[in-house]
């Protein structure tokens, strides 16, 4: 693959060399709310350099990690099934390459394509989902390809007792019922995550982060806002200890940047990218 031009802070290697496989996915056109997220990737790269390479809460520095950014991927805007199977042949490749796939969204939809991929290399995956929100409705106005469906359409690969939802505050009743039959769910926060962690200890995980799984007063950048959120240290703890786990795949989606012109939110999702990257280290 080609270096991209703009890269996350540090994520300069050659792609032979690396280990990880940083790529943006702007995609937002199933959004229902507020739609924006399709401008994270870049905003994500571009405000990284307000960050220091070095994170005090691991001891190590980005500099001394394999990192390759691939960049953004042409995703066709509208057109949700199209944008998915593009994002999982991109991943197909990485994992092929035995790398592992970071993705940064875009709305939560794309999660689905690059976890095709993996469940097609790892049929045993499971899945860490941090959330605001359940994500669990058979369709939303009609359409099975969706920010509202896309851990669903993941159950709907992944299968009972597979997927782990943490900080869920927000979804229909039914999906509520649904999670409670078919998957861990942990509503309102991060307790308990410790169990998760022993649980999957020497399984194969795709970790996925929605960032309005944290309070909107931390991060009000984002499509969906929702109240009752953790905050920044409870999140950063939580990402720190999952260094244990193999995880072949993971994703940080749902920056919307131009809802806080601060950019603090945009700043809280580079922290989070990097401190996830150095627990692959």
């Amino acid at each position: 693959m080609d270096r991209n031009i703009e890269v996350f802070i540090a994520c300069d290697k050659n792609y032979d060399e690396s280990k990880i496989v940083l790529f943006g996915a702007p995609f937002d056109s199933t959004s229902s709310y507020r739609p924006g997220s399709r401008f994270a990737p870049k905003e994500i790269r571009a405000n990284s350099y307000g960050l220091e390479t070095y994170s005090p809460y691991q001891g190590r520095d980005l500099a001394d990690s394999f990192v390759f950014d691939a960049g953004d991927l042409e995703l066709r805007f509208g057109a949700p099934g199209p944008a998915v199977s593009e994002i999982q042949a991109f991943t197909e490749k990485i994992l092929d390459d035995g790398k592992t796939p970071f993705m940064i969204g875009g709305e939560h939809l794309v999660t689905l394509g690059a976890f095709r991929a993996a469940h097609k290399k790892y049929p045993d995956i499971h899945v860490v989902h941090f959330d605001a929100h359940t994500d669990l409705r058979d369709d939303y106005l009609g359409e099975k390809l969706s920010h509202a469906t896309v851990i669903r359409r993941v159950w709907e690969l992944a299968g009972d007792n597979k997927i782990y939802q943490f900080g869920i505050r927000s979804g229909e009743g039914h999906e509520f019922e649904f999670a409670e039959k078919h998957m861990y769910l942990n509503k309102y926060n991060l307790s308990n995550f410790g169990n998760c962690i022993d649980a999957l200890r020497g399984k194969p995980v795709y970790f996925t982060i929605d960032l309005d799984i944290l309070d909107p007063s931390v991060f009000p950048g984002t499509g969906t806002p929702e109240a009752g959120g953790v905050s920044f240290l409870d999140l950063l703890d939580a990402v720190i200890k999952t260094e244990c786990l193999n995880i072949v795949g993971l994703d940080v989606n749902e920056l919307c940047p131009v809802y806080d012109q601060s950019g603090v939110s945009t700043a809280t999702a580079c922290k989070i990218i990097r401190e996830l990257l150095l627990t692959r280290q």
